[in-house]
């Protein structure tokens, strides 16, 4: 019969006191990157398997973290958030956590979904998307105590409670500072209605860098809802302006695509730039905006294990990361 293995089994094949081996499987982030690893080896060469139950005796906590998947939409821009929790699912599993998926169309579905949830399973604590002013279900969980981070900023109060986000504003704004390098003064935005806080965060680095170069970014943009149609109608508008847009950026990919069928039939030599390089984006040779989500993923992780773990940690509760231009064949 083969022999069982232990945590005293794996601490002896990769050379560490056992204590280690428990801080690599309930608190890694304590563990040097290079120990992690070794231990990590060892665990994989033994086949060394938790015993969950026990360990949530014995911490009080079940490791479970639940994420909502949102809409498909349009299956362009949707795809964000689908590599945003690829990335939060495989950094939660590293760290000794399982991610739990669930559905909602709406914020008061959501919150009837987080008590379901809690009254259903003993959940840690849950990472929610898609912040917006007034967000009801940041309120809700506040309210319980139910411990939570947030992909996205909450706009209504920067320090309300831990976040990661991508600062929109600075990608707006490389896109821009790239346009006006290749000599275009009328560069208009696409973006989405007024209220959203990801969009005016957004059409913020637009106007900011066109101000700070001499331009009056006065009617040079249009708000639209998000979607190829959309964006098509409202590029269309700027290109037969009075004052006509001759590059136009946009709030996201879906935009963008609209946006580059309208100059294919007016402009062809009118350069256009999306928000968010989804992989149509790339399919289609469309300059755009990249998030960094793996490393958004691998923040909210560390944030949520600040939150849980008993060891006090030096980290900042909020995270705002820096978004990078992926240059193609449209700018």
């Amino acid at each position: 019969m083969a022999q069982k293995v232990t945590i005293a089994t794996v601490a002896r094949r990769a050379g560490v006191s056992r204590q280690t081996v428990s801080n690599v499987l309930n608190a890694p982030h304590v563990v040097r990157e290079e120990t992690r690893q070794r231990v990590q080896e060892a665990i994989d060469a033994l086949g060394y398997r938790t015993n969950q139950a026990a360990r949530q005796m014995r911490t009080g906590r079940s490791r479970l973290i639940a994420v909502r998947i949102e809409p498909t939409r349009d299956g362009i821009n949707g795809s964000v958030l689908d590599r945003f929790l690829h990335g939060l699912s495989e950094t939660a599993g590293t760290a000794g956590y399982r991610v739990m998926l669930y559905t909602a169309v709406d914020d008061e579905q959501e919150i009837r979904e987080y008590d379901d949830l809690l009254g259903a399973y003993d959940l840690d604590a849950f990472v929610l998307t898609g912040t917006k002013r007034g967000d009801p279900r940041t309120a809700w969980l506040a309210a319980r105590n139910v411990p939570f981070v947030t992909f996205g900023r909450p706009w209504d109060d920067p320090t309300a409670h831990p976040w990661v986000d991508v600062d929109g504003a600075d990608g707006t704004a490389q896109a821009t500072r790239r346009l006006l390098a290749l000599g275009h003064r009328q560069i208009g935005f696409v973006g989405w209605p007024v209220g959203s806080g990801v969009g005016d965060d957004r059409r913020l680095g637009w106007e900011h860098t066109l101000r700070a170069a001499g331009v009056d970014p006065v009617d040079l943009d249009r708000r639209t809802e998000d979607g190829i149609v959309e964006g098509e109608r409202a590029a269309r508008d700027l290109l037969d302006a009075a004052r006509p847009a001759t590059a136009l950026i946009c709030v996201s990919d879906s935009l963008a695509l609209g946006a580059l069928q309208a100059v294919r039939a007016a402009d062809p030599a009118v350069p256009v730039i999306g928000f968010d390089d989804t992989p149509v984006a790339a399919a289609v040779g469309l300059t755009s905006v990249c998030q960094p989500l793996h490393q958004a993923a691998v923040r909210c992780v560390e944030l949520l294990a600040g939150l849980l773990d008993d060891t006090p940690r030096q980290i900042h509760p909020q995270v705002l990361l820096k978004p990078r231009l992926v240059l193609r064949q449209t700018a």
